[in-house]
């Protein structure tokens, strides 16, 4: 069963699914923190739904300025703001009959994953951490930048002040809308083309997802570091589930290090033969990791 919510975030809403169990299951809920550019029903719809088939409730949104949720400007991924939408979601949900504020945990996947750590460190209400192929999006927008992220922050800054005298908002695309698009750039490696297969075809394609992001919101996140001191802040239970085709999206390094870094670390999976955006939607890969997910919120909640 799907309930649709609103859940209130300072002058703004956000737009939210809670999928129940069809049974009388312990109240346990997991709220999802979505990769970067992903709306509910695409990648937080596929885990939420095995979880409430498990027996655990779970809650996906979409973040602010994105999707159906409120906040302008539009098409803003800002890291902070990403953490604090999990934290006026658990808000949310402590208010709901038949929701358990103590049995609270949050799965992340991709940029949500880093997300949900970051978040988890200091939201305490959050009683475990489940991370499905984990991004540091603060690595991997200084990766694009490896000999100076500093002169990039320069040009950032440039950017913006002209924004702010023209008027007019700069976007970029997340991913090549097409699988031609991608080809004339010269980006066919795996990932990407299974990023645009997903995103930008009927296989997951939403019409809330834009495929675009504010460039001002680059620079946060090329100073953002979804690990800060987790090696003495996050120290709820932690799960692990990793893509074991390596590739170019970072998960796979990200994923090891937030493991060995973490206080307690309970649970680490690599699943053989999936890449990272198999981990999104393919049953053959996303039913075990659902399988093994379950295990652990049931129990650590």
């Amino acid at each position: 069963m799907i309930q649709h919510l609103t859940i209130p975030r300072g002058p703004f809403e956000l737009a939210a699914d809670l999928h129940r169990p069809d049974n009388d299951a312990p109240p346990r809920t997991v709220v999802l923190s979505t990769p970067g550019s992903s709306v509910k029903e695409q990648i937080g719809a596929n885990y939420a739904s095995r979880l409430a088939a498990r027996g655990i409730t779970a809650l996906t949104f979409d973040p602010a300025h994105q999707g159906r949720s409120g906040g302008e400007p539009r098409d803003l991924e800002d890291p902070y703001r990403r953490g604090e939408d999990l934290s006026y979601a658990i808000d949310a949900l402590s208010t709901i009959d038949g929701i358990d504020a103590e049995r609270i945990g949050v799965l992340g996947i991709c940029a949500g994953g880093g997300y949900a750590v970051h978040t988890a460190r200091t939201d305490h209400r959050i009683k475990a951490v489940g991370t499905v192929v984990p991004v540091n999006m603060g690595t991997s927008f200084r990766s694009f930048h490896p000999s100076d992220p500093a002169s990039a922050l320069d040009d950032m800054a440039a950017g913006r002040t002209e924004e702010n005298r023209s008027g007019a908002l700069t976007r970029v695309n997340w991913l090549p809308d097409s699988l031609d698009e991608a080809a004339a750039a010269g980006l066919t490696d795996i990932d990407t083309t299974q990023a645009i297969t997903y995103y930008r075809t009927e296989r997951g394609r939403n019409e809330h997802s834009t495929n675009r992001r504010l460039s001002r919101g680059d620079a946060l996140l090329l100073g953002y570091d979804a690990f800060h001191m987790v090696e003495t802040l996050l120290t709820q239970p932690l799960q692990v589930v990793l893509a074991g085709r390596r590739g170019n999206t970072g998960s796979y390094e990200a994923g090891t290090r937030l493991w060995e870094l973490a206080p307690n670390p309970v649970d680490l999976m690599v699943i053989d033969g999936a890449g990272h955006y198999e981990l999104y939607d393919d049953p053959r890969y996303v039913d075990p990791a659902a399988d093994r997910l379950a295990t652990f919120f049931s129990k650590h909640l």
